[in-house]
């Protein structure tokens, strides 16, 4: 059997090769990279099954939180976050890209060997792909909920927004949401639902998905 395989993304050199010597240690395949760059040539070529992303790679460079939303709409790599920030707005964006566990350096080695182990375990039991019937054009898809942006009630329909494009769906916002998964969408206005990890700031009155401002209703203030 092959052993498992994580990609480091460490701007510095001794970090990165400390960690892959614990790594190494305990049976895993190490790749390094310095940057998200490298990170991005390297996945794309190879399937990791897990990649641990420092949050910050250096002065101009491409940060690691940025990197883990790359990976969470790329691919189905879990991954974890080294970093020496413990700022709350920097933690709550990380976690908005829904990592497996996020480190703050300095930290012992059995942080990293339980938080590797914990990754690892939850990735290889994820849930199976979740889909949602819908329109395109004269054809009926199955349609990964991981693409949808937001949704939009039009009457008897529903508008399931993607990057792509946008296709229709014969329901309702009541009958959607007991379909789709609580952690993942959540109700901002009674004609809108939208994916959380698509969520790029909001205010008392709007929600930002895709550069595009959603009404906010102050009903689901609180749950946002």
């Amino acid at each position: 059997m092959n052993p498992k395989s994580i990609l480091i993304v460490e701007d510095d050199f001794l970090n990165r090769r400390l960690t892959r010597k614990t790594l190494n240690e305990m049976g895993y395949e190490v790749f390094e990279a310095k940057n998200a760059e490298i990170a991005i040539d390297l996945l794309r070529n190879n399937p990791f099954d897990l990649a641990i992303l420092d949050i910050n790679l250096g002065e101009n460079e491409q940060n690691g939180i940025s990197l883990g939303k790359h990976i969470q709409s790329t691919s189905q790599v879990p991954f974890i976050y080294l970093t020496a920030y413990d700022n709350p707005k920097i933690i709550g964006e990380a976690i908005r890209t829904s990592p497996y566990s996020y480190l703050t350096k300095p930290f012992k080695n059995s942080d990293l060997i339980a938080a590797v182990e914990i990754a690892m375990l939850n990735g290889s039991f994820k849930e199976e792909e979740v889909t949602l019937l819908v329109k395109d054009g004269d054809f009926k898809v199955d349609l990964d909920i991981k693409a949808i942006n937001y949704i939009e009630s039009e009457g008897n329909y529903l508008l399931v927004h993607t990057n792509e494009k946008t296709f229709r769906c014969r329901s309702t916002i009541s009958r959607i949401l007991e379909t789709l998964p609580s952690d993942s969408f959540i109700q901002v206005h009674r004609a809108f639902i939208v994916n959380r990890t698509k969520i790029e700031k909001f205010n008392s009155q709007s929600v930002f998905v895709n550069k595009q401002a959603l009404p906010l209703s102050k009903k689901y203030q609180n749950e946002l």
